[in-house]
């Protein structure tokens, strides 16, 4: 069988990564240590000015196949280009720029801003975050693309979360005694590629987490408590049209296994029925390098087509539903932990249709890809 174009970068990609891999733990190390400190453009914590100018960003390529009662879709995609630059000034100043690009294609090349904001750290106890940015919640959600544990975030995120992911707005947080929390105020007017046209109203975020590694022993116990509100309005493009969101999740990690879990609700507007979804995620190391992961998704709707499908699946068919019920399976190999990992992924999906008009969907899906950050 000859390999075109995709499948013969992404082999020699592997077989590299292979080859650094295999002298040995520590030189391998060394090696990925000596690439990544070409992202350091600058660094001297001494200069009272500027203590550091890094190169920030990921690439995430992958190819994903969708076999379904309804059709199939396969597609090589370069998931995610990010590039920008992170500096820290005065001992106290962030300022993170980084956009999205799209080098599959050359109209448009550029996609979008992504992180844009300047962040004054105060103390442990309180930071101000002002530009574009994420808005962390539900699991998925307060999760980097850079650091998710499977191939894709859930379904629960696709539907409860924000999934526009950047967006315009000040913010607030910290932590004290093993607890931390975010306060924000953000911008759900219509969507551009920049900061937005302000012209929708505005949403807020809460959320309170409680850390309670120290006292299970654990290298990671985070217990979240978020909650949005959003003012309804017809051009609030960048968010869901949710106006109620709360989610409960769970982030637990020992040193073989671990466990991630979310359950969430949302109360619809402009048509959204009202949802509520769990999921749970365990997952064990095999090695340091190896890992496992398993993951059931269940989201459900008050009313007929409330639900939408993921994302490739939504290839196969646009229909929404008002079932859906997914179990994952994947393996991860970390070259140098998040930051050069590759990761495989399947998936059995059903989502049930009351209305009839084009929703129901019941398939497999299987991703795999290369995912690289600085």
């Amino acid at each position: 069988m000859s390999f075109n174009p995709p499948y013969r970068v992404f082999a020699v990609l592997v077989g590299l990564l292979l080859v650094l891999t295999a002298p040995g733990e520590t030189q391998a190390q060394a090696t990925y240590d000596d690439l990544w400190k070409f992202a350091e453009w600058y660094r001297n914590d001494q200069n009272e000015t500027v203590q550091s100018v890094l190169f920030s960003g990921r690439f995430q390529y992958e190819f994903a196949s969708v076999d379904a009662d309804q059709g199939t879709h396969n597609q090589w995609n370069v998931r995610r280009t990010r590039l920008g630059v992170k500096m820290a000034l005065f001992n106290r100043l962030t300022v993170h720029i980084e956009g999205g690009f799209n080098p599959q294609e050359r109209d448009p090349f550029y996609k979008r801003l992504t992180d844009t904001y300047v962040e004054w750290q105060a103390n442990d106890v309180f930071a101000l975050k002002v530009g574009k940015q994420g808005v962390p919640f539900t699991m998925d959600g307060s999760t980097s693309s850079k650091e998710l544990l499977t191939m894709d975030r859930s379904n629960l995120a696709n539907n409860i979360w924000f999934p526009q992911e950047y967006m315009p707005g000040v913010t607030v947080s910290g932590g004290r005694s093993n607890w931390v929390y975010q306060l924000g105020v953000f911008t759900g007017g219509t969507a551009n590629r920049e900061f937005g046209d302000f012209d929708g109203s505005a949403f807020t975020h809460l959320s309170v987490g409680r850390d309670f590694s120290q006292a299970l022993g654990a290298e990671d116990a985070l217990l979240s408590v978020n909650y949005v509100y959003q003012d309804p309005h017809s051009n609030n493009t960048f968010t869901r049209e949710l106006q109620h969101v709360a989610s409960v999740n769970l982030r637990f990690e020992a040193d073989r296994w671990g466990f991630r879990s979310d359950l969430a609700t949302g109360v619809g507007y402009l048509g959204q029925s009202d949802l509520w979804s769990v999921m749970m995620m365990p997952f064990v190391n095999l090695t340091t390098r190896l890992q496992l992961i398993a993951r059931h998704t269940y989201i459900r709707s008050e009313d007929a087509n409330g639900v939408r499908l993921a994302r490739y699946e939504n290839q196969v068919t646009a229909g929404r539903g008002d079932q859906y019920n997914e179990f994952y399976a994947g393996v991860n190999y970390y070259f140098y932990g998040h930051k050069l990992k590759l990761q495989s992924g399947v998936k059995f999906a059903d989502m049930e249709d009351s209305a009839a008009d084009g929703g129901e969907y019941s398939g497999m899906g299987w991703t795999t890809g290369l995912r690289v950050s600085w």
